[in-house]
């Protein structure tokens, strides 16, 4: 099983330069891949390919773009740009997002998410693969009067949806990779999640696809107090439908409530059990928040679980 870890360098001097010191701490402990959140700050794909080029051997990925405020000429632009400098080791993440950011932030309404979705990974698709298209949907219109091709991305770019409920779970099952499930714990995965996405992967006549599950957790001593910090920094989490879902799905009522936090041997049985539930990849997340001697000790008990 793959073991990654998700990079969130707060330097405030400068983000990038942190950011690869970062993944090379990774990589030195043993860990096998970093990704890479998408808001409003640093350009993950960019980011990405940075990190891919200056850290030899480790896969990078972007967790996740949404689909909303963008057009997929640019993002795959971007995604093969960063295939490209990384030779092979970057993979596209993309997310419907949310209401209160699409909306809120970029002033266009939060509607038909799903069929944009599908859209979007029907032109992706032909961009990352062919370097052209030619699409007219009811939503989006991609054509390439000119090549789209990027020299040196020629095996295309994986592609995965943080997706977790029934309708983006089919059409990531149909028309991408993989998922990027993020605070849906084992039981969502076993019970409502894998099932899904396999069996639309299964019908489509598409290979089994990839469980990249991103799971917040530390390894630590001082349990309370970070349980503590977590539940505030993950209780945005709780107002978008969708996680608010897979939490419950997962026996939570918070989000902290599918956090990982405690010593090495509770936080390597929760990967083991993420790995059962038909995680193929398991990546933590918010592995900064309770300071650099816990991360350092996060990430070295990582490497340990890495194949």
């Amino acid at each position: 099983m793959t073991v990654g870890v998700a990079l969130n360098a707060t330097d405030p001097d400068n983000q990038i330069d942190a950011t690869v010191r970062l993944a090379g701490e990774a990589a030195a402990a043993g860990l096998r891949s970093a990704w890479f959140g998408q808001t409003f700050g640093a350009d993950s794909p960019q980011l990405a390919a940075i990190v891919g080029r200056e850290v030899p051997g480790l896969q990078v990925g972007t967790s996740a773009i949404p689909v909303f405020g963008r057009h997929p000429l640019t993002v795959a632009s971007q995604a093969l740009t960063a295939q490209a400098a990384t030779h092979g080791r970057y993979h596209l993440g993309v997310a419907l997002g949310s209401r209160f950011l699409v909306e809120g932030g970029y002033g266009v309404p939060f509607e038909r998410p799903v069929a944009r979705l599908r859209e979007f990974l029907t032109v992706l698709r032909q961009l990352t693969e062919t370097g052209a298209a030619d699409f007219e949907g009811e939503l989006l219109t991609t054509r390439t009067p000119i090549p789209a091709r990027v020299p040196g991305a020629d095996a295309g770019v994986p592609l995965l949806v943080a997706a977790m409920g029934p309708q983006a779970l089919r059409a990531s099952g149909e028309l991408a990779d993989g998922i990027l499930p993020y605070l849906a714990g084992p039981r969502a995965l076993s019970d409502h999640i894998v099932p899904a996405v396999h069996a639309a992967a299964e019908a489509a006549g598409r290979p089994e696809p990839r469980i990249v599950a991103l799971v917040y957790g530390v390894v630590t001593d001082d349990v309370d107090a970070v349980r503590e910090t977590a539940t505030e920094a993950l209780a945005f989490y709780e107002q978008i439908p969708s996680y608010a879902r897979a939490i419950e799905l997962s026996g939570g009522t918070r989000a902290v409530d599918v956090a990982v936090i405690g010593d090495e041997r509770t936080v390597a049985a929760e990967v083991r059990r993420y790995r059962d539930a038909g995680a193929t990849e398991v990546v933590l997340a918010g592995t900064e928040i309770a300071g650099d001697a816990d991360r350092r000790r996060t990430w070295d008990l990582l490497g340990q679980l890495a194949d």
